[in-house]
């Protein structure tokens, strides 16, 4: 328990996916898990994004050991669900080190690098071309 020294009890992670970057907080307790200062349930309307958020903790079997506070910002849902996933990971790690090789292994520890192609001049989109008329 060496993330715990410097940090009031808490071991903190920081998350990124596309746009989306979350700050995790995780604090032995009960399983409650807040996100901006809400329950999850009540942010992340999708159930599979509220997995996606929660399967850190859940395949390491510590649902109920820890109080989950993520603060998200920028990008979609989705992003954020999975930007908070690598929070929790990364805090996970700073709890517990021989906790590495499983998460990694689930790919919880990689930062997902692929980011949306930015548009071009002469185009409608990344790649698309804008329609042809012949007349």
């Amino acid at each position: 328990m060496s993330g715990e020294d410097r940090t009031g009890g808490y071991f903190w992670g920081t998350g990124r996916r596309k746009c989306a970057t979350a700050r995790v907080r995780l604090r032995p307790g009960h399983g409650a898990i807040q996100v901006n200062g809400r329950p999850i349930a009540e942010f992340f309307h999708k159930p599979t994004d509220q997995a996606s958020l929660a399967s850190p903790l859940a395949h390491t079997k510590l649902t109920t050991a820890f109080d989950v506070f993520v603060t998200v910002s920028g990008g979609g849902t989705t992003g954020q669900a999975e930007a908070a996933r690598m929070g929790i990971a990364r805090a996970l790690l700073l709890y517990d080190r021989n906790l590495e090789k499983p998460l990694r292994q689930e790919g919880y520890l990689t930062r997902d690098s692929r980011m949306v192609e930015r548009k071009k001049y002469g185009r409608a989109g990344a790649r698309r071309a804008f329609q042809f008329s012949k007349r």
